[in-house]
C-alpha cells in the first residue's frame, strides 16, 4: 500500500510536469506567433519605405528641374529688368 501511495506521488508529480511542459510549448508556440507576425510587420515597413524613397527620389528629381527652370526665369526678368533701366537712363540722357 505504501508502495501505491509513492507511485501515485510519483505519477502525480510526473503529470504535473508534464503539465508545465504543455503550458511552456504553448507559450513559446504564442511567442513564435507573435515573433512571425511581428517579422511580417517589419518586412511590410520596410517595403513600405522603399516605396517611400523611390518615390522621394522622384520628388527630388521634379524639385531639381523646378529650382533650374525658376533659375532661368530669374535670370531672363534681371535681364529684361537691367534692360528696361538701361533704356530708362539713355533715353533720360538723351
Amino acid at each position: 500500500m505504501v508502495q501505491n501511495e509513492t507511485n501515485e506521488s510519483r505519477l502525480d508529480r510526473i503529470e504535473s510536469k508534464i503539465d508545465k511542459l504543455a503550458d511552456a510549448m504553448i507559450s513559446l508556440a504564442r511567442a513564435e506567433e507573435k515573433i512571425i507576425a511581428l517579422q511580417e510587420d517589419h518586412d511590410n515597413m520596410r517595403e513600405r519605405m522603399n516605396k517611400l524613397s523611390v518615390k522621394l527620389d522622384d520628388i527630388q528629381k521634379s524639385v531639381d528641374d523646378n529650382s533650374r527652370t525658376v533659375s532661368i526665369i530669374n535670370k531672363i526678368v534681371y535681364a529684361a529688368v537691367v534692360a528696361a533701366v538701361g533704356a530708362y537712363v539713355a533715353h533720360m540722357w538723351m
